[in-house]
């Protein structure tokens, strides 16, 4: 008995001082993680502080916040959380997609509308011009009406040529519309050999002849 009795106390020693070192170590490593953890927090609170201060810098500077701003990585740094900051990578690049795509759909937008004011002045601008320009009846009658001596349809495409040489003015067209003016007793044609002459239509001079009163004396 007294053997056993021993050798129960000799473990029972032995398990007693195992703990006790066993709790050593164990407050050793909690003051050392403690130690650790403090550092970490005044780090974090140092960061904060450098954060809000050089967002006031920039807000007193004007200068606007972009996409790169890093509040959200400070938040989710304050409760470390891997899930958390999984989703937030994803979400930024959405929204950096989703302006991306805006900007371009408006600028597409801006240089089809130009595109389009700018076709739709062309029409008007050449009808304008086509309005302003004399037709080519106008420009041989008034070149007869200028003449003393008749001219043939040759004559008359050179001479309106050299006038307007911004049309192309044919001695062919010329001479269609000249046989169109005379049959329209507009122009005057004569003929000498082989050549033909046209000429402006002659007025009336003289006024028709009024109605005689009757002479009531006979």
């Amino acid at each position: 008995m007294s053997e056993s009795t021993t050798d129960t106390m000799g473990l029972t020693h032995q398990y007693s001082t195992q703990v006790a070192a066993d709790l050593e170590t164990n407050l050793k490593e909690q003051e050392r993680l403690g130690g650790d953890i403090a550092a970490l927090q005044h780090q974090l609170a140092a960061l904060q502080h450098d954060h809000s201060v050089l967002v006031n810098i920039q807000q007193a500077l004007g200068v606007t916040q972009t996409t790169k701003e890093p509040t959200p990585s400070t938040e989710t740094a304050a409760v470390p959380s891997p899930r958390q900051k999984a989703k937030s990578a994803p979400r930024s690049k959405q929204a950096t997609r989703k302006s991306t795509a805006a900007q371009e759909g408006t600028r597409a937008k801006k240089s089809t509308a130009a595109q389009d004011r700018t076709t739709a002045k062309k029409p008007t601008a050449q009808s304008e011009t086509k309005a302003a320009q004399p037709t080519l009846v106008g420009l041989i009658r008034s070149h007869l009406s200028e003449q003393d001596e008749p001219r043939s349809a040759a004559e008359i495409s050179a001479a309106l040529g050299q006038a307007h040489p911004e049309r192309d003015i044919k001695t062919k067209v010329v001479r269609v519309t000249l046989e169109g003016l005379v049959a329209r007793s507009q122009a005057q044609r004569t003929k000498q050999g082989s050549s033909v002459f046209y000429t402006a239509p002659e007025t009336e001079t003289t006024p028709p002849a009024e109605a005689q009163p009757e002479d009531t004396n006979s």
